[in-house]
């Protein structure tokens, strides 16, 4: 039993689900905008989101097996403690209830074609690991676009079906943070996708998989992720001197837990070679992915 919690990433999905719940009740609350979601139909959204993310670890297990069993042989869980027919049991199951919940959530806002986010995400999730992962750069693009849309996902859902002529500046505003945040996801994780092809290039190559560090090599991908670096990097400049300049909390913030591990990457991605440094580069950014979707919460402090 052990091993399918386990499966499913439980730290990753909490992550998932507290972002969703800090943009609700960290910055929608707060300034007091236009919601359509209570309580429950908005737990419902982060179930089915949840459950579609979690149905993406198991497929991409099993389809990474000959893979995680040289990358990560002491947390491979498929053919050990969990057969491949009780893994693709649970895939389904999980997908089914993801779609399902997705279709009812949207169907309570009022809006029945938003249940289509959630077909698609499921199915871009199964073609990444049974088709995608064989081409360069289209598997990690379309997994940081699915972490990226994840703020946008509640706007559409709590934000956009309460829009009225009257509160339309005002939910423009919210919408616009959360494009910039969903921006700001992309591309912190796009990073750490290249980073964690570095760091299982080995195992990746015995899989057959067509990797950037497999195609290019360890040095010219650690070129590519520091001219990537420099894209966020900008990014964060620009929005700290445009938007939180005057406030000295939300640019201490910003310097020392999002800018400041960016351009340690940047110093360290330059020169690195070994899995174990790839290790490490891949939990700086994650760590950075993290204090950037907390800030959300942190916005009612600095903003009124």
């Amino acid at each position: 039993m052990l091993d399918y919690f386990k499966l499913i990433r439980p730290g990753n999905l909490l992550f998932i689900a507290l972002t969703m719940y800090l943009i609700k009740y960290g910055l929608f609350e707060p300034f007091d905008v236009a919601i359509t979601l209570n309580l429950f139909g908005f737990s419902m959204l982060v179930l089915a989101v949840v459950s579609v993310a979690a149905s993406g670890y198991v497929i991409n297990d099993i389809f990474d097996v000959e893979a995680d069993q040289k990358n990560k042989p002491s947390k491979t869980y498929i053919k050990t403690g969990i057969s491949e027919r009780s893994a693709y049991r649970m895939f389904f199951v999980l997908s089914i209830i993801g779609v399902g919940l997705g279709f009812y959530v949207s169907n309570m806002v009022g809006v029945p074609g938003f249940s289509a986010f959630f077909i698609f995400g499921s199915a871009i999730l199964y073609l990444y690991n049974s088709q995608f992962q064989q081409s360069i750069l289209i598997g990690n693009i379309l997994v940081s676009l699915i972490v990226g849309l994840i703020p946008i996902g509640v706007g559409l859902y709590d934000l956009l079906p309460a829009i009225t002529p009257q509160n339309q500046p005002t939910q423009s505003t919210i919408f616009s943070i959360l494009i910039d945040y969903s921006i700001f996801a992309f591309l912190v994780n796009l990073l750490r996708e290249i980073v964690k092809d570095q760091e299982d290039i080995d195992g990746d190559y015995n899989a057959g998989y067509k990797t950037l560090p497999i195609a290019l090599g360890k040095k010219r991908t650690n070129q590519v992720l520091f001219l990537l670096g420099l894209v966020p990097i900008g990014f964060l400049i620009y929005y700290v001197y445009e938007y939180l300049f005057g406030n000295t909390a939300a640019v201490v913030y910003a310097l020392f837990l999002l800018l400041a591990p960016l351009l340690f990457f940047q110093v360290n991605i330059w020169t690195a070679s070994k899995k174990s440094e790839y290790s490490r580069l891949s939990k700086l950014l994650k760590a950075v992915l993290f204090f950037g979707l907390l800030s959300i919460g942190l916005l009612q402090f600095i903003i009124l």
